[in-house]
This record gives C-alpha cells, sequence and structure tokens, in this order.
C-alpha cells in the first residue's frame, strides 16, 4: 500500500464494497521455491469473513495447499498516468493515479464436494447483473459439467485484513485536481476505466 496516509483515508466498508462489485483479483502466496500467483474471479460472502474462489487442479497455487496458507489478494481498479501539464500549476511532477484493495488471510483447499456449490455462486453473482435471464449450470448437457469439474478444485479465503489506496490527487487543490481529472477522461494516456478514475477524482472528499 501507498504510504501517504492522504491516499488512505476510505473506511474498510469501501473496500470491501469495492472488492465486491470488482469480483476479480490477484491471488499470492510464498511457496517454498518463491511467490505464486494466479488470477481468479472471487465472491466474498455478506459478512466480510471470507471468499470463495476455484482453481485448476494443476495450479501451482492450488498444488501448495496441502495446509492453509497465508495468502494476499490484490485486487485492482482503474488507474492512469497523470501528466503534470494539466493541474495548471507550475512545478509539478508526472504520477499515476489508481485504486487498489489488498486483502489478507489465510486460503484453504476445501472438499470437492463443495466445488458445484462455489460455482454456481459464482456464476449466480455474476449473470445477475448482466440484462439477460442468467445462464445457470442447469443448462449443460448431463455429464458435461461433471467432467469439466474434475479439472478444478474449491478454495476459501478466511479474511484476517483489508486495506486500501485511492491515489485520486487528493494532495493536490480541487481546481488542480479538477485539471487532471479532465485530461484522464479525455482517454489520450495510458490507463484503463479512466472515466471512472476521473469521476472518482472529481467527486473524493479531500482537506486539500
Amino acid at each position: 500500500m501507498h504510504p501517504n496516509p492522504i491516499f488512505r483515508r476510505e473506511a474498510d466498508a469501501r473496500h470491501r464494497a469495492f472488492a465486491r462489485e470488482r469480483g476479480f483479483g490477484q491471488l499470492t502466496i510464498c511457496d517454498v521455491k518463491g511467490p505464486l500467483a494466479a488470477h481468479v474471479p472471487v465472491l466474498f460472502d455478506d459478512e466480510g469473513a471470507f471468499a470463495e474462489m476455484h482453481l485448476m487442479r494443476s495450479n501451482p497455487v492450488a498444488r501448495a495447499l496441502a495446509t492453509p496458507q497465508a495468502a494476499l489478494l490484490s485486487m485492482t481498479g482503474p488507474d492512469g498516468y497523470v501528466s503534470p501539464d494539466w493541474y495548471g500549476v507550475a512545478d509539478q511532477v508526472p504520477t499515476w493515479n489508481y485504486v487498489a484493495v489488498h486483502v489478507r488471510g489465510t486460503l484453504e483447499r476445501r472438499p470437492d464436494t463443495e466445488l458445484r456449490g462455489v460455482l454456481d455462486r459464482l456464476s449466480h453473482a455474476m449473470e445477475t447483473r448482466l440484462p439477460k435471464v442468467p445462464w445457470h449450470s442447469g443448462k449443460m448437457s448431463p455429464g458435461v459439467m461433471e467432467r469439466m469439474m474434475r479439472s478444478l478444485v474449491p478454495c476459501r479465503f478466511r479474511i484476517e485484513t483489508i486495506d486500501g489506496t485511492w491515489k485520486l490527487s487528493q494532495n493536490k487543490t480541487a481546481p488542480a485536481r479538477d485539471g487532471a481529472a479532465d485530461g484522464v477522461a479525455s482517454g489520450t494516456a495510458p490507463g484503463q476505466e479512466q472515466a471512472t478514475l476521473a469521476h472518482w477524482m472529481r467527486s473524493i472528499e479531500t482537506d486539500a
């Protein structure tokens, strides 16, 4: 996480809401041979106590789960390069604005009997966001889902702490921040989801 506390004032509730909405992150553990990472869809429970996910059985992270492992789930949001010219203020330097939430806890493999439930809950959470009748695994031909599930393992991430960086130019005056937001919103610089990033830059609460 960014060391400047001005970028870390958001409440845990906003971190959790962001992570739940994002639904996808980078899962990292430390193996005896070094760090291991997997990119996974994630479903958080309503109380914020744990998250569910699945991994390919052949994934090195899954193979390392003979015993529960300390893990980090990193979830990133919009990001973008900020040119110093956009502030309209002298003596500024380039930077990169972004949102990131880190969830720390313990990752464990769950019994294979729980896999179907995990898959159904994950797909339901995503499908119900779409403007259509939700897909469900019952639409699969008999036996196909079961064959595909053989290559997967269910996992549970028990959440211990959650932290976030919302680097949105809070260290600038409102006019300078709005100018930077206009530059980000133009979509002419490197980054992703710049319209959302610009919106958050304009709406962030700050003492600057």
